[in-house]
């Protein structure tokens, strides 16, 4: 398992789920007293009865990291049992887009957000920065809450994470309008009579009292927006979620970039860096629901892209058969 770890890790992949999901088969070895290394069929039988709140989707990942451990350990001579993968499930949910007028909803709300009392532990101070980044930058929640003040490159527009999903480091652009929330933030945050707020590896975004803002928080005040701003929540995984102002953001430039006369699959390697997908196919699902949300863009790109099919005229006598 150390070894099965050490060798994602060089290769520049962040093996924190996997670590846990070892864990996982280590403890029902464990359980069962397994004191022999190599890996049965009944044994993963026996562990997958175990797993009967699993989703679909979460026992792939698990049965993946299954097979590339038997695999290793065949190969060091611990002969095992190499469960085949099941077919990937499809996404299950359509994640929810927001209009343009309700994210100018939520951002003028969160601007007139106000407190009843003096409170240093809230994130309410961060929250107009937070949100306006999430949604212009499209980075993951994790992401934006990791980043230091040095990461951050007002004067060249850009800010560098270091802390994303898939451990690969990216620079996402910072455009006039965010740069000018952010320092205003900056300058505000920096009168908190804090040690140290404004050092280089100190957090980005961060409470009054100088505490670490949590995921959650700005989940909950994201709550209270969609109220204020009569947006439905539907829940059960299906929204809208702090989660989804990353695929806003996405939807969103495919949109910008479509209506600016660019090809939808032109942009999408450009839409794809941005997001820090390591493959287009986790990037393409953007563009059928821009697709199936913005019909009229497809006929664009359609036209765009005639010249790869060209038209065929066919011709007949006067019998009506093809010449």
């Amino acid at each position: 398992m150390r070894n099965l770890l050490e060798m994602k890790v060089s290769a520049g992949i962040s093996g924190h789920r996997m670590k846990w999901i070892l864990k996982e088969f280590d403890d029902f070895a464990e359980a069962t007293n397994l004191a022999d290394p190599h890996i049965t069929s009944a044994f993963i039988a026996s562990w997958h009865k175990t797993r009967k709140a699993d989703g679909e989707r979460t026992m792939y990942a698990k049965y993946s990291v299954w097979h590339q451990l038997t695999i290793l350990m065949s190969r060091t001579g611990c002969l095992c049992f190499i469960p085949k993968l099941p077919k990937m499930p499809q996404a299950g949910f359509t994640p929810y887009i927001f209009t343009k007028e309700q994210i100018k909803n939520i951002f003028d709300a969160c601007d007139r957000y106000r407190l009843y009392d003096v409170r240093m532990g809230t994130s309410l101070f961060a929250m107009p920065a937070i949100l306006r980044l999430l949604y212009s930058t499209g980075a993951r929640i994790s992401e934006a809450l990791s980043i230091l003040n040095e990461d951050v490159h007002l004067d060249e527009h850009y800010i560098h994470l270091h802390k994303t999903k898939n451990g690969t480091k990216r620079i996402i652009p910072v455009c006039e309008s965010l740069s000018s929330v952010f320092t205003e933030y900056i300058a505000n945050r920096n009168k908190m009579p804090v040690p140290d707020m404004g050092s280089s590896k100190h957090r980005f975004f961060t409470k009054p009292d100088g505490t670490v803002i949590r995921a959650c928080s700005v989940y909950q005040h994201l709550r209270k927006l969609l109220v204020t701003c009569g947006i439905p929540y539907i829940g059960n995984h299906h929204g809208p979620r702090v989660h989804d102002l990353r695929h806003t953001f996405a939807v969103h430039s495919l949109v910008q970039m479509g209506r600016g006369g660019t090809d939808l699959y032109t942009g999408l390697p450009l839409l794809s860096t941005s997001l820090g997908h390591h493959s287009l196919k986790a990037t393409e699902q953007y563009v059928r629901l821009t697709f199936a949300m913005y019909p009229e863009l497809e006929q664009q790109c359609s036209a765009i892209n005639a010249f790869v099919y060209p038209k065929v005229c066919l011709a007949y006598d006067d019998n009506d058969r093809l010449c």
